[in-house]
């Protein structure tokens, strides 16, 4: 199984939330900051050390560059809180 196809394996089985981030992104530090303090269980998934799973990202956020991304439920937020 490639990179892109285990994430997107991860994203259907697993029970907890998917947050994609980029390194040095203000947006995606709060959003993790909030998940960690609400006691939320997640697997962080950062595009700029995983250059391959971009492609996944774009398919969530209808080809548009944005992080983060939180995937949940069945749900996609693209940029909650801006980004």
């Amino acid at each position: 199984m490639s990179p892109a196809e285990d994430v997107c394996y991860v994203q259907r089985m697993a029970g907890n939330a998917i947050l994609y981030v980029k390194t040095g992104c203000p947006y995606c530090a709060a959003k993790r900051r909030e998940f960690v303090t609400n006691g939320v269980t997640f697997t962080e998934i950062n595009v700029t050390e995983r250059p391959e799973v971009i492609p996944e990202l774009l398919k969530l956020t209808k080809g548009k560059r944005l992080v983060p991304v939180v995937v949940e439920g069945g749900r996609i937020s693209v940029a909650p809180e801006g980004g």
